[in-house]
């Protein structure tokens, strides 16, 4: 399932209009995969907030008795926007079952596939899933240049509301007008980016594909390595596409980004959430992965402390599995259970140490910046914080999210830079390896929404568990089994909703976290 820019109206199932405190937006669209939200009001404002995965997808099921190697293929369908990230946790996992490390190529080239993911999966982000939260598509209508694209669009627009038709880029609704940045100049560029970032997206795929051999479901992904060829051609067609996604980075997303938080700036302020945050880390800087350019770690009431993965449980107590409570994912069993009472989504409860923990490029700009001094994602968001004169504590917010998101994106693409520098041409990218019949194995990465988790179990030379601790497993999480809400549904509390009929205050946060709900029940 890949990512849609078509945009709908969400459905709001609504209660009777005398007693209305309350609104279900199902689906909530311009997201991955099929999430609905009910929010419960007091005073204007969010008082309660339930997230619900709807779907049951069942793969770490379909993974039990396959072959070993057939794991990092299998599980790169689990989505369609971010397969990278799951072949990635898998082949990891299948190193340390095996004991094979990677080459310096290999290594290398696993980073440059991973971060050539992270910048489409991105720049989609902000520019088709939520840039029109804030830009005014009906804008266009008083475009008057002569850019073919933005000409072209604002006919489509006026041939849409001519019609009298709502969708599918937003909703031409007087009522939104309101709702939207009123800078005439701010919207015209936006949806300028907004169509050159579809060719940009398209670019990242085949950057990726160089070393990847293609994009989707990458098939040079592998235990050992990748099985692509290090050549002075490819080295080359990556740079070159690289050069390009840099400008754009530089030119267009971060500074569309940082004028759009300007314009609204009470979202420094809302969806802050639990301010737990998790990040495993990720693109090693050496054969032991001891260094990485993004760290790993645990920050907790302001303390930061050493990541240990023993203390991640699953909570299962408001999720539709009949599968223990507060077992670690190593043990975790998937056993479905539609019909379970007190339960209201797919998507079970991962827990660090008892706590709800977000993930993400929030998390991982929080981590970075108290764990090192001098790292270069730590100085651009001290400097970008600086020039918008906000607060270190207003990054957990909204704008604070696609502010981080966009700020790491730039360091990841700078550091692709260096990486393909290093790569040598002839020599191997891949480890050879045997099969154990029996082994175990943790793949830990960074996916573009967060901290991405495989556990494998082998036994007779077969797959005898497998289990997958996503990004938005943790995010999206519903209720535990202490009652503590969900990253997203604390998020949400305290969120002003002026109008329950369209409440695109509440959808705004949610999709701040970007959530992927075709990884949350695989």
């Amino acid at each position: 399932m890949s990512r849609s820019s078509v945009t709908i109206d969400p459905i709001i199932q609504k209660t009777p209009k005398m007693s209305r405190t309350s609104a279900t937006i199902d689906p909530i669209t311009r997201i991955e995969g099929h999430l609905a939200i009910r929010v419960e009001t007091a005073s204007g404002r969010v008082a309660k907030a339930f997230s619900a995965g709807e779907m049951f997808r069942g793969f770490e099921m379909i993974l039990k008795g396959r072959h070993p190697l057939d794991a990092q293929q299998i599980t790169q369908r689990i989505c369609g926007v971010c397969p990278i990230s799951h072949g990635m946790a898998s082949v990891l996992a299948q190193d340390e079952a095996y004991g094979v490390k990677s080459t310096d190529n290999g290594r290398l080239g696993r980073n440059l596939i991973q971060a050539a993911n992270f910048i489409q999966s991105h720049l989609i982000h902000f520019y088709q899933l939520s840039a029109v939260d804030f830009i005014d598509v009906a804008a266009v209508a008083s475009y008057q240049g002569n850019d073919p694209g933005l000409k072209e669009l604002k006919a489509w627009v006026s041939a849409q509301r001519s019609a009298n038709v709502l969708y599918p880029a937003a909703p031409f609704l007087p009522r939104y007008s309101g709702d939207y940045a009123r800078n005439a100049e701010l919207n015209i560029m936006v949806l300028k980016h907004y169509l050159d970032a579809l060719d940009m997206r398209a670019l990242a795929h085949r950057m990726c594909a160089v070393f990847a051999g293609k994009l989707p479901h990458a098939p040079g992904l592998v235990p050992g390595g990748i099985t692509e060829t290090i050549t002075a051609k490819k080295i080359a067609a990556f740079e070159s596409m690289l050069s390009k996604l840099r400008a754009f980075i530089d030119g267009c997303y971060l500074p569309d980004v940082l004028e759009t938080a300007m314009a609204f700036p009470g979202y420094l302020k809302e969806g802050k959430g639990c301010c737990n945050f998790l990040a495993y880390g990720a693109f090693p800087e050496s054969s032991t992965h001891d260094a990485t350019l993004f760290p790993s770690g645990v920050l907790t009431d302001g303390n930061l402390t050493v990541l240990d993965t023993e203390r991640i449980t699953e909570d299962t107590g408001h999720s539709y599995y009949a599968s223990p409570s507060g077992l670690s994912p190593a043990a975790g069993q998937t056993v479905p259970g539609h019909d379970k009472k007190g339960a209201y989504s797919w998507v079970k409860a991962p827990r660090y140490n008892g706590r709800a923990m977000e993930v993400g490029p929030l998390a991982r700009v929080m981590i970075d910046g108290l764990k090192r001094d001098n790292s270069p994602l730590k100085q651009l968001t001290e400097k970008t914080l600086g020039k918008l004169n906000i607060a270190a504590e207003n990054l957990a917010s909204v704008m604070g999210r696609h502010i981080a998101r966009a700020i790491e994106c730039k360091i990841v693409a700078d550091r692709c830079a260096h990486w393909v520098e290093q790569l040598v041409p002839g020599e191997p990218a891949f480890e050879d390896f045997d099969i154990p019949a029996t082994g175990r194995g943790t793949g830990l990465t960074e996916a573009p929404r967060g901290a991405l988790g495989h556990w494998m179990t082998i036994r007779k030379g077969a797959i005898e568990n497998y289990q997958c601790v996503v990004p938005t497993t943790w995010n999206c999480s519903p209720r535990d089994d202490n009652g503590t809400p969900g990253p997203i549904e604390q998020a949400l509390v305290g969120t002003p909703v002026a109008d329950l009929d369209n409440p695109i205050e509440a959808v705004r946060v949610v999709r701040s976290f970007d959530p992927c709900l075709a990884c949350a029940v695989h």
